[in-house]
């Protein structure tokens, strides 16, 4: 069975080395917007989201991961008799990796003469939710809210096949409280 890589990130730092760590490793990578076309014209062999949800991206970007075969693919139990079917019945294909990572909130916040609206826009929906539907389904989900990572998920899939139960366990609790201090910062912002 392929193991599927869902990568969206907006610090692209080393994410075309890491993409082909991953395909190396026998990953299909799907990816969004910005991330699929930075990706694509690196010679990463990527899927754009829209091929996978069979949905088009609206709305200004602000909807195109929010979808069922997303967060199915993300949220399914493997090896749950019930799961299984919801994910048989519906056309859902496991997502085991996960690499986000937000938009520039903070730094957007802090540039001069900003708008209201550029600040609006720089609220990540779609990120902090597949990080977290990915963290909660650690068991099964690798979720990567840090490139300081990639080298050693590399090393750790050259020398074990995947990724270790402690070491996922790990990476979902960085991810809660990368989605926490995201969260803190929007609303130290809204409130002033």
């Amino acid at each position: 069975m392929t193991k599927r890589a869902l990568i969206s990130v907006s610090d692209k730092t080393n994410i075309v080395e890491f993409a082909k760590g991953l395909e190396k490793h026998g990953f299909e990578v799907i990816s969004t917007g910005g991330t699929y076309t930075h990706l694509k014209n690196n010679g990463v062999s990527c899927i754009s989201i829209e091929d996978v949800t069979h949905f088009p991206e609206i709305l200004e970007g602000r909807v195109k991961t929010l979808h069922p075969k997303i967060h199915g693919g993300l949220l399914s139990k493997r090896g749950n008799e019930l799961h299984n079917k919801h994910v048989a019945e519906n056309n859902i294909e496991y997502i085991d990796l996960v690499c986000v990572n937000l938009y520039p909130f903070e730094a957007t916040v802090k540039k001069e003469g900003v708008s209201e609206e550029e600040i609006i826009e720089n609220i990540d929906i779609g990120g902090p939710t597949m990080v977290r539907s990915a963290a909660k389904n650690h068991e099964y989900v690798g979720i990567v809210v840090n490139p300081d990572h990639y080298d050693e998920i590399l090393t750790m899939l050259k020398e074990h096949g995947e990724l270790t139960k402690d070491y996922r366990f790990g990476l979902a609790k960085e991810a809660f409280a990368h989605t926490a201090a995201y969260d803190v910062a929007i609303a130290n912002y809204m409130s002033g």
